[in-house]
C-alpha cells in the first residue's frame, strides 16, 4: 500500500467515482456498465462525470436485464477486459444468480486455473431508508457461502477508495457491496493512490475489555456504542472486517486473545449470517481464550418492513449494540 500523505474530503459517491476514474485512466481494459451509469451518472451518482471523460465505449448504459449484462460482463472478462458492473440494488443480483453463482464464481476452478474472471460487481444494500423488503436486504452471507467469489463491504469513503482500486486490479471476481446509508457521508481520503489489501481487517479503535467486530454501515453504529461505553471507563476494541471473503481471522484472533470477550454486529439477518459463521469459528478455534459466549447483534429474521417504526425495530442500532456490550461485560 502506498503511504498516505496529503488528504482531501470526498463524499462516498465522489470517492467511488474518483477511484473508477483513476483505474480507467490507468488501464484501458477497465470499463463501466450498468443501468443509468452513463448519461445519468448512476442512481447514487457514483459514476458521475465518467461518460464525459471516457466516452460511450467505456461507460455503457445497459437495458434493465441483470442476467443479460452480468453475463455480458463475464464474457468481456474472459477475453481480457476488466468490467466494473453496477447493480442498482443487491436485491436484484438474484435475477442474475445463475451467472454469478454458477458461472462467474466457478470459471477459474472449472478451467483448472487457466481462466480468471477479473470482474467487479458494484452494488448497494441495506435498510434505514424505508425502501421496504425488496430494496433493503443485505445478502452478503449468500455470496460468502459460494467459493470463488470475493466479498467486500467498505465502511467509509477511504475504505471504499482503497478497496475498490484493489478490487478492480484483482484477478478474481469481487462482489463490492456499498450501503445506501453511506452515500450521504463524507470523509478524508488520501490525495495519492490508495490500495487496501483484499482480505485484511482493520482495528479502527483500540481496546482491552471486549472485541466488537462489524463492517459496512453497522461499523458506524458500533463505534458510537463503543464511544458511549468509553465514557464509563469501558474499553472496546472495534474491528472493521472490510473483507468478508477472504476473511482475516488472524486479526480477530489477536484481538480476542487480548480482550477474551466478543460481540459481532451486522445488519443482515441473524440466521446463517456472517455473524453466525464467525461465532462458530471463534468458539471452535479460540474457545480457551473466551471468558464468555460470543454474542451477536443482527437484523431480525423478518423481511425488512416499510413502516419506519417497524424498520427501526428490525434493524441494529447503536443502542442495541451498547446493550449487548453491557451484557457481555456484565455492566
Amino acid at each position: 500500500m502506498i503511504a498516505e500523505t496529503a488528504s482531501k474530503t470526498l463524499s462516498f459517491p465522489q470517492a467511488i467515482a474518483a477511484t473508477l476514474s483513476q483505474e480507467m485512466a490507468r488501464d484501458p481494459d477497465v470499463f463501466v456498465m450498468g443501468e443509468d451509469v452513463a448519461h445519468f451518472g448512476g442512481m447514487f451518482r457514483c459514476t458521475e462525470g465518467l461518460l464525459e471523460q471516457f466516452g460511450e465505449s467505456r461507460v455503457i448504459d445497459t437495458p434493465i436485464s441483470e442476467s443479460g449484462f452480468i453475463g455480458m460482463a463475464l464474457g468481456a472478462a474472459l477475453v481480457g477486459k476488466r468490467p466494473v458492473v453496477e447493480l442498482m440494488f443487491v436485491d436484484f443480483s438474484l435475477v442474475a444468480a445463475d451467472q454469478i453463482l454458477n458461472q462467474i464464481a466457478k470459471t477459474r476452478y472449472m478451467s483448472g486455473g487457466r481462466v480468471g474472471v477479473p470482474l467487479v460487481i458494484r452494488t448497494q444494500g441495506g435498510g434505514y431508508k424505508g425502501a421496504a423488503a425488496q430494496h433493503s436486504q443485505m445478502l452478503e452471507a449468500l455470496y460468502v457461502h459460494i467459493p470463488g467469489l470475493r466479498v467486500v463491504c467498505p465502511s467509509d469513503p477511504r475504505t471504499a477508495q482503497g478497496l475498490l482500486a484493489s478490487a478492480v486490479r484483482c484477478p478474481d471476481p469481487v462482489l463490492f457491496i456499498e450501503h445506501k446509508q453511506l452515500y450521504g457521508t463524507s470523509g478524508e481520503v488520501p490525495e495519492r493512490e490508495l490500495l487496501l489489501d483484499l482480505g485484511k481487517a482493520e482495528v479502527v479503535k483500540q481496546g482491552t475489555d471486549v472485541t466488537l467486530i462489524s463492517y459496512s454501515y453497522t461499523l458506524t453504529l458500533a463505534l458510537q456504542a463503543a464511544e458511549n461505553l468509553q465514557k464509563e471507563g469501558k474499553s472496546v476494541e472495534v474491528i472493521d472486517l472490510r473483507s468478508l471473503n477472504p476473511l482475516d481471522f488472524d486479526t480477530l484472533a489477536e484481538s480476542i486473545r487480548k480482550t477474551h470477550r466478543v460481540v459481532i454486529a451486522h445488519e443482515a439477518h441473524g440466521r446463517c449470517g456472517v455473524g453466525a459463521d464467525l461465532a462458530c469459528q471463534i468458539q471452535e478455534r479460540l474457545f480457551d481464550d473466551l471468558d464468555g459466549p460470543v454474542l451477536r447483534v443482527c437484523g431480525a429474521d423478518v423481511p425488512v418492513p416499510f413502516a419506519k417504526v417497524l424498520e427501526d425495530e428490525a434493524l441494529p442500532s447503536a443502542e442495541k449494540i451498547e446493550q449487548t456490550l453491557r451484557k457481555v461485560l456484565g455492566v
